[in-house]
């Protein structure tokens, strides 16, 4: 049943930015919580398509009233009582935490023990918007979320909605929350999406390093012990013809040697905003002592935590189309709705993948065990490596298993990349602090088939196919055809 949901805020209004004042008053929050956006952020060009408006909200932080009162009696089937809780809660704000892997890290943070605040402008839902897309699971808005999450669990999350690219209301929310640690989910994370046209192009490296610029920069004025983990990607690295280290290489050139950071091939727009994105890290670990851990993710699955299981308004995105959908999510779809899965290309295109619930924990260890002072540590972050063919055959086989008919079909690669290379990257700092990986067997594989069969009825066929090319990219604005 839907809540309409009356959200107490407090509005900072000002056409001078060192003049904000606080209008006391309770504002109602609706679903066109894209027109919250600064006027002063890279988002606007997405946002505003008639006459600016003249006065902007700048700073939101939200607080979330009870689901109802028989929300409240409902058993936390446990969550409070949590095992290897953090000896002393600690401040964690997470940046893009209503987005995919951001959600589910926060929920689990908070249910360690941490105090959580989420810092999000719920871009990614206009994404969606203005694409035609849909999650293949129904998503809560973040308010009726985190007001579901405090109902089961007792446990509060912050949340403040603004966008990191405007520096002032990033400035109050450290202010306010004053963080020890912040998880930077924060970017627009999709390599197809910066592929689409120069605006999304400019978007994707204005958001990304300008945000992340900001976050350093606050994280230096107002909370200089504050340990900053990143989101990065195994994207940066490329596919290079030698084994890929941990952030570093050492080697040796006419007779001398030297540590150097690991050469970066970007392979689009995004993942170059990413590259730039450790460079300004590193560089500011170096001149002002922050602490930093580089996550260079790789293709995460799934969709369930143990969080996330609680409710199905805590459900998570699933995204399955040929913007922001990853290879096995989509192949787990076509499977289900009996369409061939889409192979790219040769299909030797290897990766490394994990599963959310590995996102959770890396994320949790890396905040336990935090940097030194002026560190800027790299973990590659993924527990096993697949082929885009090997995926599709582990598909097909437990696909059979469910008297599904699975069938697989090559189609053009949209993207520039190599479809058959030698790809061995090492992962072993973050399985030395305790990382117990869940790895893709045939019952993991069976439940994203089944949770996919349960939700099929919500796939748009039309979205299934690729629809961006890395080689026809132009200056004009595209829009996806209805």
């Amino acid at each position: 049943m839907a809540h309409l949901l009356s959200t107490s805020c407090t509005l900072y209004l000002s056409s001078n930015k060192h003049d904000y004042k606080p209008l006391n008053q309770r504002a109602t929050v609706l679903p066109s919580y894209f027109n919250l956006i600064a006027s002063s952020s890279p988002l606007k060009k997405l946002v505003f398509q008639g006459k600016r408006s003249q006065r902007c909200c700048t700073t939101i932080q939200a607080t979330t009233l009870p689901v109802s009162k028989e929300a409240k009696t409902q058993p936390s089937s446990g969550a409070n009582q949590t095992s290897n809780e953090a000896s002393q809660a600690k401040r964690v704000m997470v940046i893009g935490g209503d987005g995919y892997c951001g959600w589910a890290t926060a929920l689990h943070l908070s249910k360690k023990g941490y105090e959580v605040a989420i810092v999000d402008s719920l871009v990614r839902r206009l994404f969606d918007q203005q694409l035609g897309l849909d999650s293949l699971t129904p998503i809560s808005s973040i308010h009726n979320r985190i007001r579901r999450w405090k109902s089961l669990t007792g446990k509060t999350i912050q949340l403040h909605i603004g966008d990191v690219c405007d520096f002032e209301f990033l400035s109050e929310t450290f202010k306010s929350f004053e963080p020890d640690a912040v998880v930077h989910f924060g970017e627009q994370r999709s390599a197809p999406y910066s592929m689409i046209d120069r605006s999304r192009a400019v978007f994707t490296q204005n958001n990304n390093v300008i945000g992340t610029l900001n976050v350093l920069f606050a994280i230096k004025e107002f909370s200089d012990q504050c340990h900053l983990v990143k989101l990065g990607t195994m994207g940066e690295y490329g596919t290079p013809n030698i084994d890929i280290e941990e952030g570093f290489i050492t080697i040796t050139h006419n007779g001398r040697t030297d540590t150097l950071p690991y050469p970066k091939q970007a392979s689009s727009f995004y993942h170059l905003s990413k590259v730039h994105d450790s460079n300004n890290i590193a560089f500011t670990c170096k001149a002002w002592g922050i602490r930093a851990t580089d996550l260079n993710q790789g293709v995460v699955y799934g969709v369930t935590t143990d969080e996330t299981a609680m409710h199905e308004e805590l459900y998570n995105r699933f995204d399955y189309d040929g913007v922001f959908g990853t290879a096995l999510n989509r192949f787990c779809v076509q499977a289900a709705v009996g369409h061939p899965l889409t192979v790219y290309g040769k299909g030797g295109q290897t990766r490394g993948y994990l599963d959310i619930r590995d996102t959770v924990q890396c994320v949790e260890l890396a905040i336990a065990n935090p940097a030194e002072r002026g560190e800027f540590r790299v973990f590659n972050q993924f527990t096993e490596q697949f082929s885009v063919n090997e995926l599709a055959t582990l598909v097909t086989k437990a696909g059979e298993k469910l008297g599904l008919e699975v069938q697989t079909k090559s189609v053009p690669n949209p993207r520039v990349e190599a479809e058959e290379h030698y790809y061995n990257a090492k992962h072993t700092k973050l399985v030395e602090l305790g990382l117990k990986p869940h790895l893709l067997s045939d019952s993991l594989l069976d439940s994203l088939l089944n949770f996919t069969i349960k939700f099929k009825d919500r796939v748009d066929t039309k979205q299934i196919m690729p629809s961006v090319s890395w080689r026809k990219i132009g200056a004009k604005p595209k829009t996806v055809a209805a």
